[in-house]
This record gives C-alpha cells, sequence and structure tokens, in this order.
C-alpha cells in the first residue's frame, strides 16, 4: 500500500499552513532561509492549494484525481463537494474523533485493524463512512495508554458533525459537514481549475 513520506514540517513550512497537526510544524516558517522572494504564477498558486488538500488528508495524486471526478459528476459546487466527499474517509474521520494525533497515525490505525465502524472491522482508510455510522475502538486496543491518552485527552475539540460517546470509546458520524465547518484552510475553487484544465 502507497503512503505519504516525505518531511512533515518541511511540507508545512513550504505550504505556509499547518497540514500535519503538529504544534510544532510552522515554528522555523518565518526563518529568513525560508523566505520566499519570487511571486507565484496563477498555475503555481493553484497547484499549491492542490497539494495543500493532499496533505491534510494524506493522500496520493490517484486518489485526489478519483475523488475529484467523483465530486464533478455530483450536484452542487465541485470544490465543496470534494472536501466534503475527503471528509468521510476512514481515516479521516479516525483523526478528527481524537482517536489519533495525526492523520498518519489515524490510517496507521485502521489498516492495522483497531477501529470498528457499526461493529465491522474496517482496515481500508479510504473506505467512504456513512452519515449515522458509529466509529469505536476495538476492546483490545482500549488497553493502549497512547490510544487512550489521544481519545480522552489530546483531541477534545469536538465538530458540528461528529457525537462521542468517551465511555465506549466510540464516536458518531451525524451529519454530513458544511464547508464552514471543515477544519482545512484551503481555497478549493483553484484545486477545481487546476483539474479543470
Amino acid at each position: 500500500m502507497a503512503t505519504r513520506r516525505s518531511p512533515r514540517f518541511k511540507e508545512c513550512r513550504r505550504l505556509g499552513v499547518n497540514v500535519c497537526g503538529h504544534p510544532k510544524a510552522l515554528d522555523r516558517a518565518n526563518s529568513p532561509a525560508f523566505k520566499k522572494n519570487h511571486k507565484q504564477s496563477e498555475y503555481g498558486l493553484q497547484l499549491a492549494e492542490k497539494q495543500k488538500v493532499k496533505a491534510y488528508y494524506g493522500i496520493l495524486e490517484k486518489q485526489m484525481l478519483r475523488a475529484y471526478k467523483e465530486a464533478a459528476r455530483s450536484n452542487g459546487n465541485t470544490g465543496e463537494q470534494l472536501l466534503i466527499s475527503l471528509e468521510c474517509r476512514l481515516d479521516n474521520l479516525v483523526y478528527r474523533m481524537g482517536f489519533a494525533n495525526s492523520i498518519r497515525m489515524a490510517r496507521q490505525m485502521v489498516s492495522h485493524g483497531h477501529m470498528l465502524v457499526d461493529g465491522k472491522n474496517i482496515n481500508i482508510p479510504s473506505f467512504k463512512v456513512k452519515v449515522g455510522s458509529t466509529i469505536q475502538l476495538v476492546e483490545k486496543s482500549r488497553k493502549s495508554e497512547q490510544f487512550k491518552n489521544c481519545f480522552l485527552s489530546q483531541n477534545r475539540a469536538p465538530l458540528s458533525y461528529i457525537t462521542r460517546d468517551e465511555q465506549n470509546f466510540a464516536c458518531t458520524f451525524s451529519a454530513l459537514p458544511q464547508r464552514k465547518e471543515i477544519p482545512v484552510d484551503v481555497k478549493e475553487q483553484l484545486v477545481v481549475e487546476y483539474y479543470s484544465k
């Protein structure tokens, strides 16, 4: 299975936003060594926004293109539909629900069989979760101090489309997110322009 293995902090500095969610990711961003002096072209801006989306969701180009084509076929704003579709991925929801402290950790938890979706063990990170589904940590994994610490202490900023049940180490994907609720700093229209050429 192909995964993104590029240096995370370097990618955050290049894109100018904290795509990996680590508190120290942009510590050196204002250093003179990383200052950009050239003006970006229109294509460069579009490419940067597309790279941001890929980095936020931890996906590769093939998966990104597939998600874009799916969004283009759906009704409504293509850019918004793209982000909503990516937000429904299992690995992303595991991260958003607080089971993991990064998208990479969430992906690994899913592929190693630590998560249940409506009582079934799903180990496909790109699995599309339906509204109303419950995502839960498997019984055996609840003994892990790292997983417990992540879910109960570190990630306690609930999103409006997620309902947490801390007692049972479970969360419910209660509604499709609106664009304003999705915590990603991207101009999705530029991504649409990039792919529609």
